[in-house]
């Protein structure tokens, strides 16, 4: 009898997942054809803006019960599968393989653009700059650890600009060969990852020594090479090296979130829910710094951070990054800008782009 039913129901999914066939071939076509168009305009392929608008819309007009965060993960893929056609994407990163970074950029660009890991931060600049790269992904800030300040440095010397920010729930998984917390002899990880799980090891392996390595990444590649070591790192780790999962879940404040900055040679168009990312030094002048924030706070634009770091070529001076809401191309936030401007010694804008959703 069950079979009587089910079979009717399975040859319906087949009619439908016929028709999906059809659709995402007729969309592959239509992408081909805006390729062109945009080639003829010597136009960006790739264009954040329109990705954030496309995930809005079907999220917010979801009837459901397929859930909105599935949808975003399949149209990923559709849109990363359309974009190889218009023009395969080469993707640099700070690696190695397996990192957060990693996953950060594979949530962004999906399974089909080219992800290539190197080795520092730098290099993956470099990479952008001398067109090997469409695009890079680098780490910025992390909820718990604060700032990564080479990333805000190498924007000092760069023309690059930030074309898109992803944020990515850190989720710190032990993982070992065996699979089984007896075997765990020592713990290895990078010491960001050992720093945000202490708590967790003091209570549950007090006695086990604690090695810090240069990455997640390595730290799993070491476990997958000796079974009495138990790596901290991401689930992909665990899936791309073969491990276990001793223990998911392991960080000590599960509110755990990294930022990551895409960047491009390019600042992508107003998507209706931007932030904006400057720089600048201002003049040593009594009042200064509620100068420098007046032509924001008069227009009503809300700042989202503000970072300090010493210049590196003057002792005592000081150069800021700002974070605030809203496009360049918003008149308003034109305008704070250029009255900013009167009264720094240097200013330059990183870029325009659409806000992350966590």
């Amino acid at each position: 009898m069950a079979e009587d039913k089910l079979g009717p129901l399975r040859q319906k999914i087949d009619e439908i997942d016929d028709r999906i066939l059809d659709l995402l071939n007729e969309r592959a076509r239509v992408v081909i054809e805006v390729g062109h168009a945009k080639a003829g305009e010597q136009k960006e392929f790739y264009v954040p803006s329109r990705e954030q608008a496309i995930y809005r819309r079907l999220s917010d007009g979801n009837p459901g019960p397929f859930p909105s965060e599935a949808i975003r993960s399949v149209y990923r893929e559709i849109i990363s599968a359309c974009l190889s056609l218009e023009e395969p994407m080469k993707v640099a990163f700070l690696g190695p393989q397996a990192t957060f970074t990693h996953v950060a950029a594979m949530q962004q660009f999906g399974l089909s653009a080219r992800l290539v890991p190197l080795k520092s931060i730098s290099a993956v600049f470099e990479e952008v700059q001398r067109g090997r790269a469409h695009y890079g992904v680098v780490p910025v800030e992390n909820s718990n650890e604060g700032i990564v300040s080479h990333t805000l440095d190498m924007f000092m010397g760069s023309d690059l600009k930030v074309s898109s920010e992803i944020l990515l729930e850190i989720s710190h998984d032990l993982l070992s060969r065996s699979g089984r917390p007896e075997d765990v002899r020592k713990v290895v990880s990078h010491p960001q990852a050992l720093a945000q799980c202490r708590r967790w090891l003091e209570e549950n392996l007090p006695e086990v020594p604690l090695v810090d390595v240069a990455s997640t990444a390595l730290a799993a590649q070491m476990a997958t090479e000796d079974e009495s070591a138990a790596a901290i790192a991401s689930e992909m780790a665990a899936s791309f090296y073969g491990l276990k999962v001793v223990k998911a879940k392991i960080a000590d404040n599960p509110n755990n979130f990294t930022r990551f900055l895409v960047i491009g040679r390019n600042t992508p168009e107003r998507s209706g829910k931007d932030k904006t990312s400057i720089m600048f030094s201002v003049k040593d002048e009594p009042g200064i710094l509620y100068r420098m924030l007046e032509p924001f706070s008069k227009r009503q634009i809300n700042l989202s951070k503000i970072e300090s770091r010493p210049l590196k070529s003057k002792a005592w001076e000081y150069i800021f990054f700002l974070d605030l809401e809203g496009h360049l191309d918003d008149p308003a936030v034109a305008e704070a800008i250029a009255e900013l401007h009167n009264y720094c010694q240097f200013l330059k804008v990183l870029g325009s782009y659409p806000k992350a959703r966590p």
